[in-house]
């Protein structure tokens, strides 16, 4: 999505109201071939949108199939962005369009940022909406900047200080396998991605992959010039498991053996304090909206979390990813080089 300074997002019919994301109403009754020759042209005033506001709502497009929503993409997206280090089951649609999560229905999902822990992750997220939930189902954001405002003082500059560790083991039977994570059946292959991304990693006996990672917590947007609270630490933490799920899989596969993991740079396991002041930032800084049949969610990576309430019924919510971004264009509160690899 182009930027200029002369771009107003005001120019642009869209509702702020608390609690809710912002919409931005795109003209009525439009073709596909229209509404993509309008997107064009906002393009400008929607960065400006989204460089304010971490995140839009995009209402009134005819948008009906995947067909359609990956012309939408490839306007409002110079670049795709590649799925790395799998953590959850996707469908994929074709043309790089997929599912946004295949998780059970009942499950919430969190607020994060999509691929905090690779070194290299998509900058802009789209959502769009091809089957409403009847019930729940919405995708929830939270602008990052005020995540980090909300976080105690002491709490955020340690985090700035040591940045996070992220602790996985590859295990079919309670997350993906290591050859569906890193997309070959090669230990090899894993090990070359695991050494050029600073990532240590360890084989076990019976053919499991563990592997754990340092990442800042805290970056740059590399446009805007502002912090963002940027990691998976809140939604991979241990504290956030149902407590009867957590005894079951410490008992089956030990302390080291959970599926996924965080604790401070240093290793130190976050208290109960430590995830519930975490868990009351993002709280502070959450906003939803009801999807309709074609909604759009553009979603600035670095400047918005986002996540996934339970839902009853059919669901369909489209995703892509696009305008690749490096950590180390995004000026780590924790410096790159010093990452045990």
């Amino acid at each position: 999505m182009a930027s200029s300074a002369a771009s107003s997002f005001s120019t642009l019919e869209h509702v702020r109201q608390p609690g809710h994301p912002v919409l931005v109403r795109c003209p009525a009754r439009l073709s596909l071939d229209d509404a993509c020759a309008w997107l064009a042209s906002a393009a400008p005033a929607l960065r400006s949108g989204l460089d304010e506001h971490g995140s839009l709502y995009l209402r009134g497009l005819p948008v009906a199939t995947t067909q359609d929503f990956a012309r939408v993409r490839d306007v409002l997206l110079h670049e795709r962005a590649q799925y790395q280090e799998k953590a959850t089951p996707r469908s994929s649609f074709g043309n790089d369009v997929f599912s946004s999560t295949d998780l059970p229905a009942a499950q919430p999902i969190r607020l994060h940022n999509e691929n905090s822990y690779t070194m290299n992750f998509p900058g802009i997220l789209l959502f769009c909406a091809l089957v409403p939930p009847a019930v729940g189902g919405a995708t929830p954001v939270a602008d990052c900047r005020a995540v980090l405002r909300n976080l105690p003082e002491d709490l955020a500059g340690r985090f700035r200080a040591q940045g996070w560790r992220l602790n996985r083991t590859y295990n079919e039977n309670i997350s993906l396998n290591w050859e569906t994570a890193f997309s070959t059946s090669s230990r090899q292959e894993v090990e070359r991605y695991c050494a050029s991304n600073h990532i240590s990693w360890v084989w076990r006996e019976d053919g499991t992959l563990s592997t754990s990672q340092q990442r800042s917590a805290v970056i740059t947007h590399p446009r805007t010039g502002e912090e963002s609270w940027f990691n998976h630490v809140a939604f991979w933490n241990e504290h956030a498991l149902d407590p009867d799920v957590h005894e079951v899989l410490v008992d089956e596969f030990g302390p080291s053996g959970l599926p996924f993991n965080t604790t401070f740079g240093d290793g130190t396991p976050l208290s109960a304090a430590d995830f519930a002041a975490l868990d009351a930032a993002y709280r502070a800084a959450f906003t939803r909206e009801t999807w309709q049949l074609g909604d759009i969610l553009v979603v600035d990576n670095i400047l918005a979390a986002h996540g996934r309430e339970p839902f009853e019924g059919e669901r369909r919510i489209a995703v892509a990813m696009g305008e690749p971004t490096d950590l180390a264009d995004c000026r780590p509160a924790r410096p790159i080089a010093t990452f045990a690899s």
